[in-house]
């Protein structure tokens, strides 16, 4: 009967028999939610701690990718210089071969000329030496 007037009054009797505010069953809950709390905040942390890891790893892949990606851009780059590099070369040895058979011409007609002068001396040479 004064465990029921106590109850009414909010006051509780726990296993040891000590006088207490909250009644045991609350008291329980209460230690229980607790304690899946503190698993629940260390679970988390874990979570924090592999979200972390994961984030970090994302993170480096980011800039590895990024720096394969700088290297292939500059590679690119590098064979559109080649292929400008060879046009312009190709385009230097065709005015070489153009400049080349031009020079070769003036040397043909030259020749030409030259032949027709040796020619012309030889016969007057020939014609000389009949005179005499």
């Amino acid at each position: 009967m004064a465990k029921d007037i106590l109850g009414e009054a909010g006051l509780h009797f726990d296993e040891l028999n000590k006088l207490r505010v909250l009644d045991p069953e609350v008291t329980q809950q209460t230690i229980e939610l607790k304690e899946e709390c503190k698993e629940f905040v260390d679970k988390i942390g874990q979570f924090q701690k592999i979200v972390g890891g994961l984030i970090e790893l994302v993170d480096q892949l980011a800039k590895e990718a990024e720096n394969e990606k700088m290297k292939a851009i500059g590679a690119r780059n590098l064979l559109k210089s080649i292929a400008k590099q060879r046009e312009a070369q190709q385009q230097q040895l065709q005015a070489l071969i153009a400049e080349k058979k031009m020079q070769l011409e003036r040397y043909r007609v030259e020749y030409e000329a030259l032949c027709k002068v040796e020619a012309e001396q030889n016969e007057f040479i020939d014609q000389f030496i009949f005179q005499k």
